[in-house]
Order: structure tokens, then C-alpha cells, then sequence
């Protein structure tokens, strides 16, 4: 059996209160100063948001843990 992260959502808000829109408010005021400066990506709490440019606006695309966005390469020889 899945269960969509889309059911998992409405289970939460649902359920459990989950403010959905207060959470995506937090999330847009948060990553605001960032994205308008061209990051891709800000460091927020304990997490990382990850952000899409597009002409018209910045789409927080997801969330990912804390640390650097790309796995450390090494040269080799």
C-alpha cells in the first residue's frame, strides 16, 4: 500500500490542525530575502529550502536537510 504525500497532507491538516496556509506563509516570508537576491537555495531552521527561477516568480520546489547541496567531490589523479 502508498499513501501520497498529498494524503498525508490533507491527514494532517485534517486530523491534527495542520495549519497548511500558516505553514506556507512561514515558509514564503522566510525564503523571501533570499530568493529575491538570486539564491537557490536558503538555509532555514533545522532545513534547507530549495528554489525554481522562473520569469514570473520563485517556487520553494523542496525542503532537504540541512548541509551542502551537492555531495562533497573529490579530485582524483
Amino acid at each position: 500500500m502508498r499513501v501520497s504525500d498529498h494524503a498525508v497532507l490533507r491527514y494532517l491538516e485534517r486530523e491534527h490542525g495542520l495549519d497548511v496556509s500558516a505553514v506556507r506563509q512561514h515558509l514564503a516570508d522566510t525564503a523571501r530575502p533570499a530568493a529575491e537576491i538570486g539564491a537557490i537555495a536558503v538555509q532555514v531552521e533545522k532545513v534547507r529550502l530549495l528554489f525554481q527561477h522562473s520569469p514570473r516568480q520563485v517556487t520553494v520546489v523542496t525542503v532537504l536537510p540541512r548541509g551542502p547541496l551537492l555531495p562533497n567531490r573529490r579530485r582524483t589523479k
